[in-house]
């Protein structure tokens, strides 16, 4: 029998160039400038040392980092339970209005993140439609009309976390969806099950994979999430990414701003096999 090759074609030579040079290089880089230190008035001295990392264990950047976690975890979650039914109602429907609703999930990917954020950040201003309608119910009331405060906020940053990165939950989910036999609920429904028991024994738990996947493609680049917060979150709320960039843009330290960029590829990678390692990314429940 005549024993198959393990060899990557040669059609698959771009890809892994690409991969080198703009992605295992820049990590090389980052992880050499993580052992020097900054020079006075910024940039790099080549003077190997290992402060970087003991000073990025210091109780500041760990709550930084715990309260990166939260927020993206919160993202994710907040992503399910809000994309779940969008992706359901989007299989349940016909072809025609199906293609209609994936073209508006599609759609903010057409926009750059930025303008969302900024949209976001005008409806919850204090001049925004949501105040101005809240000031036209108080007036009618006859009440003190005193302004919601809603920008520069956990709550500010939320809807924007959540309203930019939803999409990567639906689509997921979608196509796990769309490829399920919705006969199976009507049998359930036809044998006496409750609808809360369909959700979770039948319709959850065969959607689990794209759930998990949705997860992974939310919670991952929200960790890392620098731009949002800044725009949305104003100088109360500081997250993990606003360190690194700081670090590289206004205080000039690469050495550290390198260091915490590493110990972060690193969890999000030690997570990542974590997760495949128990079993979670299987694609059955």
């Amino acid at each position: 029998m005549e024993q198959i090759s393990r060899k990557p074609p040669l059609s698959t030579l771009p890809l892994l160039l690409w991969l080198v040079f703009f992605l295992v290089v820049p990590c090389c880089l980052v992880l050499l400038l993580s052992f020097f230190r900054r020079g006075v008035y910024g940039g790099v001295v080549y003077d190997f040392t290992f402060d970087n990392y003991l000073r990025a264990f210091d109780f500041l950047y760990l709550r930084v980092a715990f309260n990166s976690v939260v927020m993206a975890l919160v993202t994710a979650v907040s992503c399910a339970v809000i994309g779940f039914p969008m992706a359901y109602v989007m299989a349940v429907a016909s072809k025609k209005v199906r293609a209609w609703l994936l073209l508006l999930v599609v759609i903010p990917f057409w926009t750059n993140f930025v303008v969302r954020a900024h949209a976001v950040k005008s409806i919850l201003s204090d001049s925004g439609p949501i105040n101005q309608v809240w000031e036209f119910c108080m007036g009618l009331l006859g009440s003190a009309v005193t302004p919601l405060y809603l920008g520069d906020s956990l709550l500010s940053l939320w809807v924007g976390m959540v309203s930019t990165y939803l999409p990567f939950m639906v689509i997921p989910i979608y196509v796990v969806l769309e490829k399920f036999d919705f006969q199976l609920l009507e049998a359930a429904r036809d044998l006496g099950a409750k609808p809360l028991d369909v959700l979770l024994r039948i319709l959850l738990p065969l959607g689990a994979s794209g759930i998990r996947t949705g997860f992974i493609f939310v919670f991952t680049p929200a960790l890392g999430e620098f731009v949002i917060p800044d725009m949305l979150g104003g100088s109360k709320i500081l997250m993990i990414g606003n360190v690194i960039s700081d670090q590289f843009l206004k205080t000039r330290d690469w050495p550290f701003g390198s260091t915490i960029a590493l110990i972060l590829i690193v969890a999000v990678l030690f997570s990542g096999y974590l997760f495949r390692k128990s079993g979670v990314m299987n694609a059955t429940a």
